[in-house]
């Protein structure tokens, strides 16, 4: 008897663990489904013409749950407002909300966290936060000009913040030079490969 419990308790264990895994996993998957729609849809897809007629989906590193990271969030409310560096000489204003820190491979890092100015005024996106970064996949099998993740504004009090890698996607650039696209801040670049999120596209590196 006591044997059939132990082995129920562990297929329980078990069933649970590959429910949560195939959950995260689900979840990765909507987000990567949900931007490859964006960008088959001619009408709102970044591509140029020549691309979009061929497009067959974005390319994506393998989803890996360790490389979506809690970090304790420093918050900086005294920071300046300043201009933040693009591809083009458009300077929009940016803040710095906080500075997230997080263990990855058994390594501390730290990454600034920003808020646009211009879009705290616009109800759709005033809890947005926007994180570049840069990492050694950098024009290799990810996108030279670095990579963004959207954030929001964590619960008032909360000193804690999700960082998804896995959810990590390129700026426009990375697929049409008319774009003006934001150049992560050189605080913001990691020195450790981060082999999550969305890759380079085709020979945009």
């Amino acid at each position: 008897m006591k044997k059939t419990l132990l082995s129920l308790t562990i297929l329980t264990f078990f069933y649970s663990c590959t429910a949560q895994t195939n959950s995260y996993e689900d979840e990765i998957k909507l987000v990567q489904h949900e931007l490859n729609t964006h960008y088959a849809d001619k009408e709102s897809s970044p591509l140029t013409k020549e691309d979009l007629k061929t497009f067959k989906g974005l390319a994506f590193f393998k989803i890996d749950k360790k490389y979506s990271v809690e970090a304790k969030l420093e918050l900086t409310p005294n920071a300046p407002i300043f201009e933040m560096q693009t591809t083009t000489d458009r300077l929009p204003l940016y803040k710095k909300y906080g500075i997230a820190h997080f263990t990855l491979d058994g390594q501390k890092f730290e990454l600034s966290i920003y808020q646009s100015q211009g879009l705290m005024s616009n109800l759709e996106y005033e809890d947005y936060l926007f994180l570049p970064f840069n990492d050694l996949t950098n024009g290799n099998s990810s996108y030279g000009g670095g990579r963004f993740i959207d954030l929001k504004l964590p619960t008032k009090g909360n000193n804690k913040i999700m960082i998804d890698f896995n959810k990590a996607y390129n700026p426009y650039c990375a697929y049409n030079s008319r774009y003006s696209c934001p150049i992560p801040p050189k605080e913001n670049n990691l020195k450790i490969e981060i082999p999550a999120g969305v890759k380079a596209f085709g020979k945009h590196h």
